[in-house]
């Protein structure tokens, strides 16, 4: 795994809701259920990979909306959790009064972010998913998905706390996307 902003920028979102599905049934499948429900909650939260492992059991347990702060710019987020509610209580019922959301096998710790990074690039492979895929992948994705439902870019630039809604417009990958559709449809 390289740096943490090379990974940044080279990650993409998933754009395609089939390859999401196929990316839950291959951490269901060939990972475990913590690795699933870390996905599942990334793509839904939007929360970077270093605030979700830091998610602690009491925190969310028997919630439908949370506020967390972050990490890196120590804001508060509300996070809404009722589409996700049913899963996510399911799996914290497995945790047996575990401290962390996701816990490592190795002591009382939450797992780290490289073993994040690594269950991930496992389900992939699984799944031939080749490039792109990385712990920022699940933020992106739900960066892009929140900007095709809503088309709202300010909302989004202010959830992800970005300065200019130019950097979240290519941070989910919109811009290049946009371009590349623009330039295939032009015609003089």
């Amino acid at each position: 795994m390289g740096n943490k902003q090379t990974e940044i920028k080279d990650v993409q979102p998933i754009r395609s809701l089939q390859k999401i599905e196929d990316m839950k049934w291959s951490l269901k499948k060939w990972c475990s259920e913590r690795d699933y429900i870390l996905f599942l909650l990334g793509i839904n939260s939007g929360l970077r990979v270093g605030d979700l492992l830091k998610v602690k059991t009491s925190e969310i347990q028997g919630k439908k909306v949370v506020s967390l702060r972050e990490g890196k710019t120590g804001k508060r987020r509300t996070i809404h959790l009722s589409n996700i509610y049913e899963e996510l209580d399911a799996y914290i019922r497995t945790l047996e009064g575990a401290e962390w959301l996701f816990p490592s096998r190795k002591g009382n710790n939450p797992i780290t972010r490289v073993q994040a990074y690594r269950q991930l690039q496992k389900a992939a492979q699984m799944v031939d998913i080749t490039v792109g895929i990385g712990t920022h992948t699940l933020r992106k994705t739900f960066g892009y998905w929140h900007y095709k439902q809503f088309k709202d870019i300010a909302e989004l630039q202010n959830i992800l706390n970005h300065a200019h809604p130019q950097i979240t417009l290519r941070y989910i990958g919109i811009t290049d996307e946009q371009i590349e559709s623009n330039l295939k449809a032009f015609r003089l």
